[in-house]
């Protein structure tokens, strides 16, 4: 039985600039390059938790609201928000400081919810430490997760009858 973690234990925060190699054809940040951001701090964040590789499964919600411009100094905040058996749920907030707009509150830029599963040297799944939420917040999220999860056991299921599989 691998040790069970607080939440605390798997937050991560990435950082970085955005440069004019980000931008699409509206001059704004492309929402790939920030959905590979989200991809990396959730990753940072699941291998802390996990403490050996997990890989992304599914992402099963992004939602980008406001652009990014080139200049902003964007952080991706990420922790674990629920494990099962072998996957864990990993929510990342994303957040830009405006070059220039000193002294104002960063913009509120996206939000993610992404499944990971552990896995060992051979690419299996292997079991994942338990996550024990700690304050309030950390225990919506868990309660949160598990809705996100039989959401996506529900969704998977309605398509596989469709199907007739």
């Amino acid at each position: 039985m691998i040790e069970a973690r607080p939440t605390a234990y798997s937050r991560v925060t990435l950082s970085r600039i955005m440069t004019s190699q980000d931008v699409n054809l509206y001059g704004t940040v492309h929402g790939g390059v920030i959905m590979k951001f989200v991809d990396d701090a959730a990753g940072a964040a699941a291998a802390r938790h996990c403490g050996f590789n997990a890989v992304t499964v599914s992402i099963d919600e992004i939602a980008l609201m406001v652009p990014v411009r080139v200049g902003d100094l964007v952080h991706a905040n990420a922790q674990v928000n629920w494990t099962g058996k072998t996957s864990l749920e990993v929510g990342v907030s994303v957040l830009a400081e405006r070059w220039n707009e000193g002294g104002r509150e960063p913009v509120h830029v996206a939000s993610a919810y992404l499944v990971f599963v552990g896995v060992d040297a051979f690419g299996q799944p292997r079991e994942v430490p338990k996550v024990l939420p700690g304050d309030e917040s950390d225990q919506r999220r868990f309660q949160e997760a598990e809705i996100r999860r039989q959401h996506r056991l529900a969704r998977r299921k309605a398509i596989s009858d469709h199907r007739g599989e």
